[in-house]
């Protein structure tokens, strides 16, 4: 593990038991844990209520430690996804993404965006599709790496959570703060037609988006994306998780070095994610939960 790799990516779901159908039998992803939440773990996110909340933890078949966490919440009918302030999207490499909308026939994942070819990006191939608790997930089948990153290609049929995309509103303080505060590398800004943005809010197709890759060296971390003005703060229950992709887990070299609000202080947890190491949660400017886990 090294600084800022993502180690999981956590998603609310209504039903946890239609979910693993997804994510396990239809994914193939492997529960490496599951359980109910702790009441000082749910504190620690500024999450109460996901006390005694249902929970699994899910790994690729490539051993990448890399994981999905699903927990169980209901779901606020005010929610539409890509619309709202937060983590919008899970980026995970596959193999084969053009194979992957006849294996999602029946599943509860919803496709939004097929798989398709981007001219003069010959990088990558990418889908994305809503799950039960309207999680946004891109499958990316890796082709070859950028100019400048590094792109994991799959080692199993669905592998690694590599980037993780972000909507905000000031884009510019969202990137200092992530340089700042977690010491990651900032890359050139990309402006473009973003079809997810400007589908969610009925703009042109020509409508442009700017974001920027916050990552490590060459390993690619946090897409950053400028939202319009009509995004709004992501509906949540008091002391629950807010709905859809809920939380980042990143890896870090030194929690004490960092200088960060923390949630609460840090504190050694254990089971798979963890592994005996500490970790603690803070809250960013777009009012994303960032959970790191000291390596």
């Amino acid at each position: 593990m090294t600084h800022g790799q993502i180690l999981c990516g956590t998603a609310t779901v209504p039903d946890l038991d239609a979910a693993l159908t997804d994510y396990r039998d239809t994914l193939g992803l492997s529960v490496v844990e599951s359980g109910t939440i702790p009441a000082d773990l749910a504190t620690s996110w500024a999450a109460p209520a996901s006390t005694g909340a249902r929970y699994a933890i899910l790994q690729p078949q490539s051993g990448s430690r890399a994981f999905i966490r699903l927990v169980e919440q209901p779901l606020p009918p005010a929610f539409v996804p890509t619309t709202t302030y937060g983590w919008a999207a899970f980026e995970i490499t596959v193999q084969d993404v053009f194979g992957w909308p006849a294996k999602l026939a029946g599943s509860g994942f919803d496709i939004v965006g097929a798989p398709k070819e981007i001219p003069g990006l010959p990088y990558f191939v990418a889908m994305q599709m809503l799950g039960r608790g309207r999680e946004m997930v891109y499958l990316n089948e890796v082709r070859s790496n950028t100019p400048t990153s590094d792109l994991p290609p799959a080692q199993s049929p669905v592998d690694r959570l590599f980037i993780v995309i972000l909507a905000c509103a000031e884009r510019p303080a969202v990137l200092d703060w992530y340089a700042q505060r977690l010491h990651l590398d900032i890359g050139a800004d990309y402006t473009i037609p973003y079809t997810m943005i400007s589908k969610a809010f009925g703009l042109p197709d020509d409508h442009l988006s700017t974001i920027t890759m916050a990552q490590k060296g060459r390993m690619p971390i946090v897409e950053i994306d400028g939202y319009p003005e009509a995004a709004t703060v992501r509906p949540c229950d008091t002391g629950s998780l807010v709905p859809g992709n809920a939380m980042v887990t990143l890896a870090a070299e030194d929690l004490d070095a960092l200088d960060l609000d923390w949630i609460a202080p840090p504190v050694a947890r254990a089971g798979a994610l963890y592994a005996g190491r500490r970790a603690a949660t803070v809250r960013g400017l777009a009012g994303e939960l960032l959970e790191l886990v000291e390596i």
